[in-house]
């Protein structure tokens, strides 16, 4: 990340050994890669540090709720339970209400990021070189989607990422290469005086949105990243998230940091025992 001259020093920029990392997981019909993932963040060592999983499932129909509810059961991850699916930003909001740790990480249910890339993500933050964190999925020399059986769609969504990515930096005065990443980390003390309303895929917008005007720009650390396409799964819409994008760029680069939004609940299941959020 090249930082734009005559910027702020980030205000919750400091040195210091993260103590609880929250990782919060929206999950919604992932039942054949959730399992992976959960098992692969529970055996990750992350040097001493504690791990708070945040588990928010969107009643899906394939099966991943009682995957995810059986983690519950056994006491290792903190499960919130949504009536019906609102999109990723809903589930990633509702989440980020639940966090107790100092620094927070989110977490696709896919296995498109690798979770491996933790230490690396971390390391600018306790080493006080910033903030927020963004996990960049550009290799050089490759692209960044590869779609073997689309290379059209693939092709097309690589240059549409070049597009957004260069109003993006236009519109908040940034250099990034990747702010739509899924890996966002961030201290929790950055979301103080913040609010969110986005509930699809343009929360993304709205979170590094958010952040950068409130002061916390981001460094970008690279990780490795497999895309999927949409046979396996992929859920962003190709004709109506980017309407969403459009209007989100323009929107909160204006919009107030802390609008008034519905109060949101959901039952919540800790060592598998409901409880109301």
């Amino acid at each position: 990340m090249r930082l734009v001259p005559g910027r702020r020093p980030d205000p919750a920029c400091r040195t210091g050994r993260i103590r609880t990392l929250s990782v919060v997981l929206p999950v919604y019909n992932e039942a054949s890669t959730v399992g992976d993932v959960l098992d692969q963040v529970l055996k990750l060592d992350l040097d001493g540090r504690e791990l708070e999983l945040i588990v928010v499932e969107s009643n899906s129909t394939d099966g991943t709720r009682e995957i995810v509810q059986d983690y519950a059961d056994r006491g290792l991850v903190k499960l919130i339970l949504q009536d019906r699916p609102r999109g990723k930003g809903y589930a990633v909001r509702t989440g980020l209400e639940a966090v107790t740790g100092d620094v927070i990480l989110i977490q696709d249910g896919d296995l498109e990021y690798s979770v491996e890339d933790y230490p690396s993500l971390l390391a600018p933050i306790e080493a006080g070189r910033a903030s927020f964190v963004l996990g960049s999925r550009h290799v050089s020399g490759r692209p960044m989607r590869h779609f073997e059986e689309s290379r059209r769609t693939s092709a097309m969504l690589n240059g549409a990422h070049w597009i957004f990515t260069g109003l993006f930096d236009a519109f908040y005065f940034v250099r990034l290469r990747d702010p739509f990443t899924m890996y966002k980390v961030f201290r929790r003390e950055c979301l103080d005086g913040l609010g969110f309303v986005s509930d699809r895929f343009d929360f993304d917008w709205e979170l590094v949105a958010k952040l950068v005007r409130a002061g916390h720009v981001p460094v970008e650390v690279p990780v490795t990243y497999e895309s999927r396409d949409f046979k396996s799964g992929k859920k962003v819409r190709l004709f109506r998230d980017p309407l969403t994008w459009i209007v989100a760029l323009v929107r909160f680069r204006f919009a107030p940091l802390a609008p008034r939004a519905a109060p949101m609940t959901a039952g919540v299941l800790r060592n598998g025992r409901p409880a109301q959020s």
